[in-house]
């Protein structure tokens, strides 16, 4: 026991954590339109290599709801059979910016662009799995999910199939929410899991018509990518997928262990080496056509709040997800969808971060707007061309902030007037500089201080240069520019 000192915690951690990887697994599979399996060895994968390697220690990986959108668009675009390519590449991709030591700068993205994506993604998901919750097919776009809705209530209502799975989902919902106001001991078990057992225990009892899992085996629906698959490289839309997914899965991954490392006081995150674990795990998924994994939020509090100690729990859950998938695929056959769609559907609702948007709107209004502008982005367009909207806007906007200047005229009625630019001059600044030049007498000389600015960029000093000489150009005395001195170089005694 020595060797292994926190064997009993990290056990019971791990049966905590694989009682909530099950329904989530199967239901992001379903819910991205590929077998309820992959996303089980998307969870085994997760476990017990990512498990196994260093970066962060107690943050778990799978399949995650927030790469359920992309998924959904690149398996509907290029087959399930190219999935696996897509994700190989992504994890090759992930590996080399590991290696390279560009994790952490995965840190540097604004944090109201992730809240923004996970906005965006939580909305589509809503959107959809309200569709499969009533077993309908739901509009490819994210706008036509959403401008859909009302129809698809219409439909419902005069069709007693769609009643009933309709039903199931809000039920599953509705046991999920409520689970948490259950006594301790009742809440060991969680509280997806718990729906998920209900309403499968419910549609048996009543034989409920509605829709369960389709079921073909672990063994069955692991197909590496063939040289099929590999020729759709040629296709240039698909590198703009293979991209989105290795940045949006990196980022996932990286700020869900910044979060974890603030639930508990053990090891922090190495991101680079983190950032290799999730490339691993993602390469492997590729070559078994599996579903691309990130560190998941949800997995990873569970484990915390468990009581793990060290990477054992997260491994011997990846045992425990293999075991079943071998052992009960039957058990996979019984769950109905609308279930599946009723936990995403909760999963959804907890990416939209309702707090944050209301405090960045009291304190950073210009956050706010990024936030919101990304993840109506997102829904308009698709995921990977919002989330780069949204870090467009926010290097727009930090340029902006950064190039604060300021001027001041003095003009004392009698002898030259004198300008004073102070901050940093960049021609995101230009056209107010320049009004404010141009609005000058132009018989009148002028002083031009530029002994206070920090940064004046090449736009800036030509465009002044030009100023100058078409002020001075009729008759009055050339324009007098004061720059800054340089500080003399110190002198270095060897």
């Amino acid at each position: 026991m020595t060797k292994f000192p926190y064997l009993k915690q990290d056990f019971l951690a791990s049966i905590v954590v694989f009682l909530v990887a099950v329904p989530l697994c199967v239901g992001v599979a379903v819910a991205s339109g590929v077998p309820a399996e992959l996303g089980l060895i998307t969870g085994i994968v997760g476990g017990l290599v990512t498990g196994l390697m260093r970066g962060s220690s107690l943050q778990v990986s799978g399949p995650a709801a927030g790469l359920t959108v992309l998924v959904f668009e690149a398996v509907s675009q290029f087959g399930v059979a190219t999935l696996g390519v897509i994700v190989l590449l992504a994890g090759l991709l992930q590996l080399a910016m590991g290696f390279l030591g560009i994790g952490r700068w995965f840190r540097a993205i604004s944090v109201s662009v992730v809240e923004g994506m996970l906005c965006g993604i939580g909305l589509v998901i809503i959107a959809g799995q309200i569709y499969a919750a009533a077993g309908l097919k739901a509009p490819e776009s994210g706008l036509g999910k959403i401008a859909g809705l009302p129809r698809m209530f219409a439909d419902t209502l005069g069709s007693t199939e769609a009643m009933t799975s309709l039903a199931i989902g809000a039920s599953t919902i509705a046991v999920i929410v409520l689970w948490k106001k259950m006594p301790k001991a009742v809440q060991t078990v969680p509280g997806a899991l718990a729906a998920v057992v209900l309403a499968t225990g419910a549609t048996l009892a009543f034989s409920l018509p509605v829709a369960t899992v389709q079921v073909e085996g672990l063994l069955g629906v692991i197909q590496p990518p063939g040289a099929e698959a590999f020729g759709e490289l040629a296709n240039p839309a698909i590198w703009g997928t293979i991209i989105a997914f290795a940045l949006i899965a990196s980022a996932e991954s990286l700020f869900s262990a910044a979060a974890v490392d603030r639930l508990h006081n053990g090891p922090r995150t190495e991101y680079n080496k983190e950032m290799i674990a999730q490339g691993a795990g993602n390469t492997l998924c590729g070559l078994l056509g599996a579903l691309p994994m990130t560190a998941v939020i949800v997995r990873s509090s569970a484990n915390v709040n468990a009581g793990a100690k060290t990477k054992a729990s997260r491994v011997l859950h990846g045992v425990w997800l293999l075991l079943f998938a071998a052992a009960m695929p039957w058990a996979l056959a019984l769950i109905p969808i609308p279930a599946l769609a009723g936990i995403l559907v909760h999963a959804g609702w907890k990416l939209i971060p309702f707090g944050q948007i209301t405090a960045l709107w009291r304190a950073h209004k210009g956050e706010a707007l990024i936030l919101v502008v990304t993840a109506v982005s997102i829904v308009a367009v698709n995921m990977f061309e919002g989330v780069l909207i949204g870090l467009a806007l926010s290097v727009v906007k930090t340029a902006w902030e950064a190039s604060h200047v300021k001027m001041e005229i003095i003009d004392k009625g009698a002898g030259p007037i004198q300008a004073y630019l102070t901050g940093n001059a960049t021609f995101l600044r230009l056209p107010k500089i320049l009004d404010s030049l141009e609005s000058l007498p132009q018989d009148r000389p002028v002083e031009l201080d530029l002994s206070g600015l920090h940064h004046l960029d090449h736009a800036c000093r030509t465009a002044l240069e030009n100023w100058a000489a078409r002020h001075s150009a009729t008759g009055t005395e050339p324009v007098k520019v004061t720059e800054a001195e340089e500080a003399p170089a110190e002198k270095v005694t060897a």
